[in-house]
């Protein structure tokens, strides 16, 4: 049920979107929970690039991933910036879908694009776990659990999050 695709763009179109990202010119926003409200000592940085099927000011910028993933609908889109913690925080399993959207969200995919290389990783509910290497992308069904954590061996942890609908 969980497909990996590695070094799932080409070198070029790869270091131009890892390189915008990690630059200090991109826009990051301050989210001051993971997973719920009440955790006072969890937070990220994130940049929507998509939200309810309307595109973001910097859609662009991720357009060969897009392009590559042939998607016919794009529900959400979301960039999440981990920081370096001292030991791997996991965070709550969920689904990047809300129950509010539950007929959506049985039709969609979710893929994870890993944009840097680090000792975090993504876990589902069956303890399966895949690690963050950069120009990785997983696919999976968005009614899957799953979970992100924090790293220790890097400064940050990029990964953008997909949820759309494919061509079948």
């Amino acid at each position: 049920m969980i497909e990996i695709k590695d070094n799932f763009l080409d070198h070029h179109e790869f270091n131009m979107i890892q390189n915008n990202l990690m630059g200090v010119s991109f826009p990051w926003y301050y989210n001051s929970a993971i997973d719920l409200p009440e955790d006072k000592d969890k937070f990220q940085f994130v940049h929507v690039f998509y939200e309810n099927c309307i595109p973001g000011p910097s859609a662009e910028v991720i357009n060969p991933i897009i392009t590559n993933m042939g998607p016919i609908l794009l529900w959400r889109i979301k960039a999440n910036l981990l920081t370096k913690t001292p030991n791997i925080v996991e965070n709550d399993f969920h689904v990047d879908v809300f129950d509010g959207e539950l007929k959506v969200r049985e039709q969609l995919t979710t893929s994870i694009f890993y944009v840097n290389t680090n000792n975090g990783y993504t876990k589902f509910e069956d303890g399966s776990k895949i690690e963050s290497v950069a120009n990785r992308l997983i696919s999976f069904p968005s009614n899957m659990k799953h979970t992100g954590t924090s790293c220790t061996d890097e400064k940050i942890r990029i990964v953008i999050n997909f949820n759309y609908l494919k061509m079948v």
